[in-house]
């Protein structure tokens, strides 16, 4: 199966390697050719367009940072849809729009080809190693097609339903995500003026009910002083604000969502849209005059678990 990958920034260049290593075919396409050099060096192919990927592989993976850079390698003139045709698969891994995901999926569908909408959760150091869990939208058919692809690049493997459906859960879970991080920050803030040592604090929220995978990653990088998670300001702005609008669409009355959004947007403002989202923390710090860093604490986090096959998860019925 030959494999096209467009898109090899920090979660994109992690789920392509885990294709590389475990031998497949690949091609690859990035705006910035550096990004692919290390593709390159290992035997991958350079596409020098979207369409071009697309006549040659089975299937052409998207991970990009918007719905609207998709969009644009997706539809223009030499873009990925001019080159697909029946039997061949477009995977769309990034974090995007449930509405454009089926908009793009039609366009897809009609020249013949499968679309699967396969966003990925677990942070970065999960990407490295072939252990993120990967939630899949698309008719099961397409499931199947893609599944081995899948279990290469993640460990959990969830059919969620129809296309769109795996970009609704991957907008919740990031919304989830985002708020445990900013209370996080709160609980850290708050132990840290009632004069609890940090590293003390750090232990009993993660022995306790409180404990979350945020905590143990991200409260981390957060005590390290780093802050680097490997995911920006930028990013919850807009996975938060699909999760948003998302609830707006239905008609569901959010109260947690507006704030979160309030306060990451005024992160944004202070701090740049490339900044790590951890450093969010920093509103609190400059508010209170603390500084919530500890020794001890990782400048990364890595993924020490092995790399596994991946597996499809069943849910309960």
């Amino acid at each position: 199966m030959r494999i096209g990958f467009i898109g090899l920034g920090n979660v994109g260049g992690k789920l392509a390697g885990s294709l590389a290593r475990n031998g497949y075919e690949l091609m690859v396409r990035d705006l910035d050719r550096d990004a692919a050099q290390a593709f390159l060096d290992g035997g991958a192919g350079w596409a020098d367009s979207p369409r071009e990927m697309a006549e040659w592989c089975d299937v052409v993976v998207t991970c990009l940072p918007s719905p609207v850079a998709c969009s644009a390698v997706m539809e223009a003139e030499d873009g990925v849809i001019a080159g697909l045709s029946v039997g061949k698969v477009w995977m769309e891994m990034s974090t995007t729009d449930e509405a454009e995901v089926r908009r793009m999926g039609a366009l897809v569908e009609a020249v013949g080809a499968l679309p699967v909408d396969c966003p990925v959760s677990g942070g970065c150091h999960r990407a490295a190693t072939g252990n993120i869990a990967i939630f899949a939208g698309c008719e099961r058919e397409a499931f199947e097609r893609v599944l081995p692809v899948l279990t290469t690049m993640g460990r959990r493997i969830l059919h969620t339903g129809p296309l769109g459906s795996a970009s609704v859960l991957k907008v919740v879970t990031n919304y989830l995500a985002t708020a445990n991080l900013v209370t996080l920050c709160e609980a850290l803030t708050t132990s840290a003026a009632a004069g609890m040592d940090l590293a003390t604090a750090y232990e009993a929220i993660r022995m306790s009910s409180g404990n979350s995978f945020v905590h143990e990653t991200e409260s981390q990088v957060i005590l390290n002083g780093s802050r680097d998670i490997n995911f920006t300001m930028d990013l919850v702005v807009k996975d938060v604000g699909l999760f948003d609008g998302l609830a707006r669409k239905l008609d569901v009355p959010l109260e947690v969502s507006p704030q979160l959004l309030a306060i990451f947007e005024d992160g944004q403002e202070r701090y740049g849209g490339r900044e790590w989202s951890p450093n969010i923390i920093r509103r609190l710090e400059e508010a209170t005059g603390l500084d919530i860093r500890a020794a001890g604490f990782p400048a990364e986090i890595l993924d020490d678990e092995p790399e596994e096959p991946g597996y499809e998860v069943v849910p309960r019925r």
